[in-house]
C-alpha cells in the first residue's frame, strides 16, 4: 500500500493524520481544501502495526518528504499519535491542531460511551459493543469489516447534521482492522497509567485543540488536562458540530476558517 499521498506543491509544511487506527485516506477531503489555498500538505497513511512503529513510521515520513518543522493536523486516533510524536521529536513539529482528540484521562471515556450508546437504538448498540470487542481480541477475525461497520455506527452517534457524502470513492483506502488492537491497546493502557499526559511535558510547540460541541468524546476530557499541563494551549470549541468538523453542514465553514488562522497563526 502506499502509505503517502501528497497535494499542493513544495515546500509540504503540513501533514494531516488520520485516525483510527486502521482508518487512513479519511482526512483527505481536508488537505485537498487547505493545498486548494497555496498550502503543500502531506497526507500519510499509517501502515505499521504497533504503536511505537506508527511513531518512527511518521517520524521517517516527516524527515523524508515534510519541510520541518511541520504543522500536523491530527484528526481523532491521529491527535494521540501527532502529540505522541510532538514528544519523542520536537524538531520535526512546529505546531500540533487536534481535531476531535480523544480524552487525555480515563475518567473521561465512560461519559463518551454513554453518550454513545444513548445516540444508538437497542440493536445497534448491541452491534457496536460486539465490533469493539471483536477489535480488541486478537483471535477474531475479519477485523476489517468489524471496523467499517463500527465507522458506520459510529457515523451516526458522532454526527450532527452532516452533509451527504460524496459519491467520489478515489479518496477511500480499505478499512484495516488488523492495526486497531495491536495499536490502540497500548495507546488506551498510557491513558490509564497517565503516561499519555505526561509527555506533554516533552511538548515544546503550540497545540490547539478543534472540538465539536456534539462530539461525544467529551471536549472537557481534552480542555481541561491540557490546558493543566501545556504553557501553550489552545481549545477551540463549535458549535453545531461533531466529531468531523469537515463533514457538517453547520460547522464545515466555520471549521475551515478557524483552521486556516491557526496555521496562519502558526506559521
Amino acid at each position: 500500500m502506499k502509505n503517502l499521498r501528497n497535494y499542493g506543491e513544495i515546500p509540504f509544511d503540513v501533514a494531516v493524520i488520520h485516525g483510527g487506527p486502521g482508518a487512513g485516506g479519511e482526512m483527505a477531503p481536508v488537505a485537498r481544501t487547505l493545498s486548494a489555498a497555496g498550502r503543500g500538505v502531506l497526507e500519510p497513511i499509517q501502515t505499521a502495526r504497533t504503536l511505537d512503529a506508527q511513531v518512527e513510521e511518521l517520524r521517517e515520513t516527516l524527515e523524508n518528504h515534510a519541510a520541518r518543522p511541520a504543522i500536523l493536523i491530527g484528526f481523532s486516533w491521529g491527535a494521540w499519535l501527532s502529540f505522541i510524536v510532538a514528544a519523542h521529536y520536537p524538531a520535526l513539529v512546529r505546531a500540533l491542531i487536534l481535531v476531535g482528540s480523544g480524552p487525555f484521562e480515563a475518567k473521561y471515556v465512560s461519559q463518551l460511551a454513554e453518550t454513545r450508546m444513548a445516540r444508538l437504538i437497542a440493536e445497534e448498540q448491541a452491534e457496536f459493543r460486539a465490533a469493539v470487542q471483536g477489535l480488541e481480541e486478537p483471535a477474531v477475525g475479519n477485523k476489517n469489516a468489524l471496523l467499517t461497520r463500527l465507522g458506520e455506527l459510529a457515523g451516526k452517534t458522532d454526527a450532527f447534521d452532516p452533509l451527504p457524502a460524496p459519491n467520489d470513492e478515489t479518496d477511500r483506502i480499505s478499512h484495516q482492522g488488523d492495526l486497531f488492537q495491536p495499536v490502540w491497546s497500548v495507546a488506551a493502557e498510557m491513558r490509564r497509567s497517565g503516561e499519555l499526559l505526561r509527555l506533554a511535558g516533552r511538548v515544546t510547540c503550540p497545540v490547539i485543540a478543534i472540538h465539536g460541541d456534539y462530539d461525544p468524546h467529551p471536549a472537557e476530557g481534552v480542555r481541561e488536562p491540557l490546558s493543566r499541563v501545556l504553557s501553550d494551549f489552545r481549545f477551540i470549541l463549535l458549535d453545531r458540530c461533531g466529531h468531523t468538523p469537515w463533514i457538517e453542514r453547520h460547522a464545515r465553514e466555520p471549521f475551515y476558517r478557524v483552521l486556516d488562522e491557526q496555521i496562519r497563526n502558526c506559521s
